[in-house]
């Protein structure tokens, strides 16, 4: 048991659900598995599930518990601050890809 911090605050999306609703309604609640932390307050750069850069959100709070099925588990409520052009994403999906996503080398 511990918290692993997310470095550079990299919100990346596996629920394609939670990523609908951020862009359709300007808020979300994304849940990770295992004890994160996410710093509240905080804008960062968010990502779908194919590493693709959309947005600019502001962390609005980060709760890590432990939920009824006994597993480890952090919500993270966030605002959409704004979506990136494409131009912004092409860039922003290139440096992520070098630095968090793509192979170690």
């Amino acid at each position: 048991m511990g918290f692993q911090t997310e470095f550079n605050s990299v919100c990346k999306f596996k629920n394609e659900q939670e990523l609908y609703e951020l862009l359709e309604y300007g808020r979300t609640k994304m849940v990770k598995q295992g004890f994160r932390v996410y710093p509240t307050g905080q804008k960062v750069f968010a990502y779908t599930p194919e590493n693709v850069a959309v947005a600019i959100v502001k962390i609005s709070a980060s709760i890590a518990e432990i939920n009824f099925q006994g597993h480890e588990v952090t919500a993270v409520e966030m605002e959409l601050v704004r979506k990136l052009n494409e131009e912004e994403s092409r860039v922003q999906t290139a440096l992520a890809d070098e630095m968090f996503f793509g192979s170690q080398g």
